[in-house]
């Protein structure tokens, strides 16, 4: 294949070698060293973290400036950080997972996919990347940096999961064992263990029961506010949890209660999730439950 050696492809050239050995005018490799003490990881391979903080925006830069002619071009360093953010995504998953599994032996399997799923999830690890400075360090095109894209929370999620995929493929899976034992789960792991033992992290049941009945390939549950009684300052709502299947509701799985819709909704979903994991939730049947003689229809 030939590529494009005309003077504007070389002054091409030039510009992504520049954008490629700078981040925000600063040379890369000095910007590196304190990435890696934040890390607290020295790099053998300097192309991996380099790769793993490349937006695809400057990525599809390169083969425009001269393909594999470029001097900054190498096998280590093509391309963006998607692959690197998928082998993260597994990899950190599967860290948190371990930690919470040897931290508490007496939770059970829902309790650690709730606090897991909000471990990993995009709001943490974006967190996780503003708390060790990672915009900074991430390599952009020009468009991308005039629009902002380093401060988005999306970007610097996928790009912390990338670092991580960086990290185990540079060091092993006890360099990401330190890393998220110092970044990811701390302060914050024990903040949900609590919320957990308080019942105040809302959502975690409705979330939990959606997993379980995904991964079942049973549907997904909806929730449909079937009565309520009580005067307007002391209400008390009654919810049911069906399955949903390609759009048609299916069989009741549990009916729940509380003083707003929501808790009824959280009540539901533990009544159904208890009852699917024990194996005493047949098929039409479901756990009725009542809010008392003032219970009224809503049409």
């Amino acid at each position: 294949m030939q590529w494009n050696s005309t003077p504007g492809a070389r002054k091409q050239a030039k510009v992504w070698r520049d954008s490629s050995r700078h981040i925000n005018g600063e040379h890369v490799e000095a910007r590196l060293v304190d990435l890696e003490a934040a890390l607290g990881h020295g790099f053998s391979s300097r192309e991996l973290l380099l790769r793993a903080l490349t937006h695809r925006s400057l990525a599809n830069e390169r083969p425009i400036a001269g393909g594999a002619t470029d001097p900054a071009w190498s096998p280590d360093t093509e391309g963006d950080n998607e692959r690197l953010e998928f082998l993260g995504d597994a990899i950190l998953g599967l860290v948190v997972a371990e930690a919470l599994f040897k931290a508490h032996p007496g939770w059970r399997e829902g309790e650690l996919t709730r606090v897991r799923a909000q471990l990993v999830s995009r709001k943490h690890m974006a967190e996780v990347a503003m708390a060790i400075g990672l915009g900074k360090h991430l390599r952009l095109s020009r468009g991308e940096e005039r629009g902002g894209l380093r401060n988005k929370a999306t970007v610097l999620s996928n790009s912390m999961e990338a670092v991580v995929g960086a990290l185990f493929l540079d060091a092993g899976l006890e360099a990401v064992r330190e890393f998220v034992r110092c970044h990811v789960m701390g302060q914050a792991a024990e903040q949900l263990a609590e919320e957990l033992r308080s019942g105040e992290a809302l959502g975690n049941y409705k979330s939990a029961l959606q997993e379980f009945t995904q991964s079942a390939r049973m549907g997904t549950p909806v929730y449909k506010v079937k009565g309520e009684s009580g005067p307007d300052h002391r209400k008390r709502f009654l919810v049911e949890v069906r399955f949903n299947a390609e759009g048609v509701a299916g069989q009741p799985l549990a009916q729940g209660r509380g003083s707003t819709k929501k808790l009824a909704e959280q009540d539901a979903a533990r009544r159904a999730l208890e009852l699917l994991k024990t194996g005493e939730l047949e098929a039409g049947a479901f756990e009725r439950d009542t809010i008392g003689d003032e219970e009224q229809a809503i049409e």
